[in-house]
């Protein structure tokens, strides 16, 4: 017995070292890299895909809130909490009917959002000096740029925008993932002594 219990922890530990978990974080950032190429080829199913997680986290999260309201009756925060897990639960169905509504909505959003940042960024910019004040110009140019586009389509390709949003942040997290995989193997690699 003592035998099986001391193989599997020997194997814990060969996953738990920290150059496995540099390869742990490669294959995920594959992955997460694959997901953001598939979601970008099929972005409205990304958008409605999204939607539907969004709606079904809404949902849970309503639930849970709603039993912890209450299981907790005679608390102090008894009301509060019931009507944010009530607001829950009514928002994640609204999404999950209507899930293009709410991707025109949020879209609109995201595209005023990235408006006022930049007015706020190249601003900003006008309050600094040298690179930094390039920069700021720069992603403030950037995010005006974006929202003009989002505000472009808007409300005609809603669930592709945000699915190709997604899908790009998926993509962008995959790279930095692998980055960081292959940062903390070579790392690593160095400490190690040569057997």
């Amino acid at each position: 017995m003592s035998e099986g219990r001391r193989g599997r922890g020997e194997r814990a530990a060969a996953v738990d070292s920290p150059g496995n978990a540099g390869t742990v974080l490669v294959v995920l950032g594959v992955v997460a890299v694959l997901a953001g190429f598939v979601g970008i080829l099929w972005a409205g199913f990304a958008g409605l895909a999204s939607m539907a997680l969004f709606g079904w986290l809404l949902l849970i999260g309503g639930a849970v809130g709603l039993v912890q309201a209450l299981s907790s009756r005679r608390g102090e925060g008894f009301w509060p909490a019931l009507v944010v897990a009530a607001l829950n639960i009514a928002a994640g169905v609204v999404v999950l009917r209507h899930p293009t509504v709410v991707a025109e909505g949020l879209l609109m959003l995201a595209a005023l959002l990235f408006l006022a940042g930049g007015l706020f960024r190249i601003g900003g910019a006008f309050t600094t000096h040298g690179r930094t004040m390039v920069w700021l110009l720069l992603l403030g140019l950037f995010d005006l740029l974006l929202g003009l586009l989002v505000l472009a389509e808007w409300p005609n390709r809603a669930l592709a925008t945000i699915g190709t949003f997604l899908s790009l942040a998926v993509l962008v997290d995959g790279l930095a993932l692998i980055g960081l995989g292959l940062g903390m193997r070579r790392i690593l690699g160095a400490f190690r002594t040569p057997s």
